[in-house]
């Protein structure tokens, strides 16, 4: 029994068998035909019965042994292809991988996992991967492979490796979408980065030059192109560089102030012409100076967008590329930052405009001070100075006797003298001449020596300013000594003023009751508009209680070729 089940268990039912009905004859021949008992027939009987029972099952047991361990070497062949299909980045190279193992384990030498129809004329397809009707790919196996290992492909080839392609294959399409996705999101996130940065420029009203800069550099990083320029049409037929950026650093930057016909093939002169949106691809074939100078730094194609400031074609973006066609979305992209630039654009047109108009108005003015200033010295004042003398010599005229009528005419005499000082000190308050004769130093004293409410002067004007400064500053000082007088309740004022290299800086400051508005004064608001056609500024700090500060900073030029 022992032996039956050796044989049964190494060799399988069949040998098994064989070795039960031999060792049944053996039994026979030597021990139930010599002794001829009954019983020994039985046993025999008995014998040859369990002998085969015990074979069989024997082999079942092997069987279900080896099923168990090919289910097992599926299983661990399977899970060592899942953690290279699934977990790789690169598929195709964990296809390579996952051919290598196959290969081994199969003992398929050549065998390989092929995504796309096997053009290579040395292999063969062995089994087709599907996933429902869709073929996901094919195993390859060499045509010189035997009969007996293509087999064993057929046979030992895990039955999961489809479901494992499927999986790998969606999990490269979700971590492709996942990164377009998140690529889209930073892209999108590094725009509206970049547009904040430049709409602050645009509300902190910087100079174009610098915004015109920032834009080209912002744009062009967004867009990831080679070189972008921000570009302005003159009524002569030329455009003219405004604002550059290259990727290749400031040596490739197009130099500010360059200048190009627009008659000349160009993608700027086709939006000058066209007022839309422009490409240009042929960059490698045109001839002249703009593709030739393009071409050098590398130049391939480009986009142009028209900047727009008030139905006004004004100029436009540029995005240059050494690709030779770019995105379709630039376009789209490049709209807002040119819709920003048109809005700087337009803002500082209409701060011009506005300068301008300011500029009119306080010119208007002071020519209608001085009109009125002239006026009255050249005509009423003398009128009644004349008046003045004529009465004088009436009065001496006058008989002794007639004491009244002298005392009378001495009372008119000295009334009219009184009408011609105020009238002079009106003349003064429209024009300060005392600023022209003596400069603003001294003008600044006689306003302090005039002021109702003492006031400690400090004024340091190692030079003379530009008529326009003075009278201005002239003119603040004087409202304001004003308005400490009439509403501060001060006990002092402290006028400051100070000239450095490039402004003029001006402090008034008393210690009166404080709580001011500076919106209700007309001569305060008429005084802010000078100082900002002037480019400066002023400020006025007026809490209750705590006195009033007027701070005032105009820009002047370094040197001022006026009176010493």
């Amino acid at each position: 029994m022992p032996g039956v089940l050796a044989v049964s268990v190494l060799w399988g039912w069949g040998l098994g068998t064989l070795t039960a009905l031999a060792s049944a004859f053996a039994f026979g021949y030597f021990l139930v035909l010599r002794i001829s008992t009954g019983p020994e027939w039985v046993a025999l009987a008995v014998f040859l019965v369990v002998a085969v029972l015990t074979g069989s099952f024997a082999a079942l047991a092997r069987s279900a042994a080896v099923d168990a361990e090919e289910r097992r070497r599926e299983a661990s062949l399977a899970a060592e292809l899942g953690g290279l299909l699934l977990n790789a980045e690169d598929l195709y190279a964990a296809l390579r991988a996952a051919s290598s193992l196959l290969a081994v384990e199969l003992e398929a030498p050549g065998l390989t996992i092929e995504m796309e129809p096997i053009t290579d004329d040395r292999l063969r397809t062995a089994v087709q991967l599907r996933d429902g009707g869709r073929t996901l790919g094919r195993v390859a196996v060499p045509k010189d492979l035997p009969e007996p290992a293509l087999q064993r492909v057929h046979d030992r080839l895990p039955c999961s490796l489809s479901t494992l392609l499927r999986a790998a294959l969606d999990r490269e399409s979700i971590t492709k979408a996942l990164k377009t996705s998140h690529d889209e999101l930073q892209r999108v996130a590094d725009e509206q980065a970049a547009l904040r940065r430049v709409a602050t420029l645009v509300a902190h009203r910087v100079a174009p030059e610098e915004l015109f800069g920032a834009v080209a550099d912002e744009m062009g990083r967004v867009l990831k192109v080679d070189h972008t320029a921000i570009t302005r049409f003159d009524p002569d037929g030329t455009f003219i560089v405004v604002g550059s950026w290259s990727v290749r650093g400031p040596g490739f930057v197009v130099p500010e102030g360059t200048r190009w016909s627009a008659d000349e093939p160009s993608v700027a002169g086709m939006v000058r012409q066209t007022r839309r949106p422009a490409r240009m691809t042929d960059y490698a074939t045109n001839a002249g100076a703009v593709f030739e100078q393009s071409r050098k730094h590398g130049v391939n194609s480009a986009v142009g967008i028209p900047i727009v400031v008030e139905g006004r074609l004004w100029g436009a973006t540029v995005a240059l590329s050494a690709e030779p066609d770019p995105p379709a979305c630039v376009e789209a992209h490049m709209l807002e930052f040119t819709e920003l630039v048109a809005t700087a654009i337009a803002n500082a047109q209409v701060r011009q405009q506005l300068a301008a108009s300011r500029a009119r108005v306080v010119a208007a003015a002071d020519e209608t001070r001085r009109r009125i200033e002239r006026d009255l010295h050249d005509g009423t004042q003398q009128r009644l100075i004349s008046l003045g003398l004529r009465l004088r010599s009436v009065e001496a005229a006058t008989s002794p006797e007639m004491t009244d009528l002298r005392k009378q005419l001495s009372c008119a005499s000295d009334d009219l003298a009184g009408v011609v000082e105020d009238l002079q000190e009106l003349s003064r308050g429209l024009h300060p001449v005392i600023v022209s004769r003596g400069g603003l130093a001294s003008a600044l004293r006689t306003l302090a020596r005039r002021s109702a409410v003492p006031v400690e002067l400090s004024v340091s004007a190692p030079r003379r300013l530009a008529e326009n400064i003075e009278v201005t500053t002239y003119y603040i000082v004087s409202e304001a000594l004003t308005n400490v007088a009439k509403h501060a309740r001060a006990t002092i004022v402290h006028v400051d003023l100070a000239i450095e290299k490039s402004r003029l800086c001006l402090s008034v400051r008393d210690d009166g009751i404080g709580g001011a508005d500076p919106v209700r004064g007309s001569g305060l608001i008429g005084l802010r508009d000078r100082v900002e056609v002037l480019g400066g500024t002023m400020e006025i700090s007026s809490p209750p209680g705590s006195g009033t500060s007027l701070l005032v900073a105009i820009p002047t030029p370094p040197d001022h070729p006026g009176k010493g």
